[in-house]
Formats: structure tokens, C-alpha cells, sequence
């Protein structure tokens, strides 16, 4: 239905956490968890390939990127079986860590745990480091206890803020993600990467503080 080519050239990559690179990555994994959990691969593998394909758009405009990208998908599918791309763009609807939607399908559980597990581990330490030097944030700062409990809104405000450093990302967020999982194999996944990164910043914050 769409080639890795074809949906490279929708993208435009220069978001070093977001762009093709990431999809990629994530269609690795998608492959990999959907193989084993039984997904339908004409469903999964175009929803992967577009899943990120409105975030730019999205950026400039605020709305919700996966909800552009569903539309977005639907637009560069046209022609191709209804009833599939209807599918397709359902899944992508549906993979959006914030939003309250969950996913209502195999392929869609599938997209949401392959595209969360790229923001666990050493990847997703990169990737909040990579961000991090884009907003010139700083490379440590204490995480108060509370931050955790923080709403997502007070959360994506603090985002900006200047005390605001990937340690802070990973205590409200990263930290969370492999307990969102839903199929047995990415939760599988998760549990190795989610320690690594623990480990990670347990170890920087030690660094920092003299102790090591």
C-alpha cells in the first residue's frame, strides 16, 4: 500500500525525536511485537509508516498530531480500499500517549506500545537529551518528589521552563510509559528498557552529586 520511500518523502526530518529515524524504529519494533501478538501487517505497517506524518503541522497549528495524521493518512491512501484505510487511519487516531483515546484494536495496541517503547531506554534517553539541547535546557536538576503528580498541563507548561532538564521528563513521564503497554510482548520489551533507563538516571544523579 505505501513503501518505506514513498512515506519518507512525507516527512519533513528535522526533528531529531520525531523524525524518520524514529519511525523506523518503530516499524522495527511494530514488526516484532506484531508478529508475535497476531496483528493484521497491511494494517499495521502503512499506520506506522504515517503515524507521525502531520506532527509538523500539528507543531505550527497546536492541535493534536495524531488526529491530523489520521486525516493526513486518509488523504495520501486515497484510492486504495475504505474499509482499510478506514483502519489505518483508525489506528493512528489512536496512538497518542496524552490523550484519553486508548486503542481498540490489535494493530493499534501494537503502534502504541512499538511507538512508546522508542522513548524507553537508551533511545529514549537520547532522544530526551537530543530535545533537551534544542531547548537549551540544562543537563540536571533535582526532581522534587511531587513532580510526578504534576497534571499533564502543568506538566507540558513546565516543558519550557528553564528548571525544567530530561531528569524532569523521565519522572513524570518516561518513567510511567512501560506500565501504559498493553500487549504481553511489549511489555516484555519495556521491563529491560524501563530498568536501563533507572538505572541511567539513578547513576547521574550520583555522578552529579560527587558519589561516583
Amino acid at each position: 500500500m505505501i513503501t518505506i520511500e514513498q512515506a519518507r518523502s512525507y516527512y519533513h526530518d528535522n526533528d531529531t525525536a520525531h523524525g524518520f529515524d524514529h519511525v523506523l524504529r518503530v516499524l522495527h519494533l511494530a514488526e516484532r511485537i506484531g508478529a508475535a501478538e497476531g496483528a493484521d501487517s497491511a494494517i499495521l505497517r502503512p499506520a506506522v509508516l504515517l503515524h507521525d506524518v502531520a506532527r509538523a503541522e500539528a507543531h505550527v497549528t497546536g492541535e493534536c498530531h495524531a488526529q491530523l495524521g489520521a486525516i493526513r493518512a486518509m488523504e495520501l491512501l486515497h484510492g486504495q480500499p475504505e474499509e482499510q484505510v478506514a483502519r489505518i487511519a483508525q489506528v493512528i487516531r489512536e496512538h497518542r500517549f496524552r490523550d484519553d483515546l486508548k486503542p481498540s484494536s490489535i494493530e493499534a495496541k501494537v503502534l502504541y506500545d512499538a511507538d512508546k517503547l522508542d522513548a524507553i531506554g537508551a533511545v529514549g534517553i537520547a532522544r530526551a537529551y537530543a530535545v533537551a539541547g534544542l531547548m537549551k535546557q540544562k543537563l540536571w536538576a533535582k526532581v522534587n518528589d511531587d513532580y510526578a503528580e504534576r497534571s499533564k498541563q502543568e506538566a507540558a507548561n513546565d516543558l519550557h521552563a528553564d528548571e525544567h532538564t530530561p531528569a524532569h521528563e523521565f519522572k513524570f513521564k518516561l518513567v510511567k510509559l512501560k506500565d501504559t503497554l498493553f500487549t504481553e510482548t511489549g511489555r516484555g520489551i519495556a521491563e529491560e528498557r524501563h530498568n536501563f533507563a533507572v538505572a541511567f538516571f539513578d547513576r547521574l544523579a550520583a555522578e552529579v552529586a560527587g558519589q561516583l
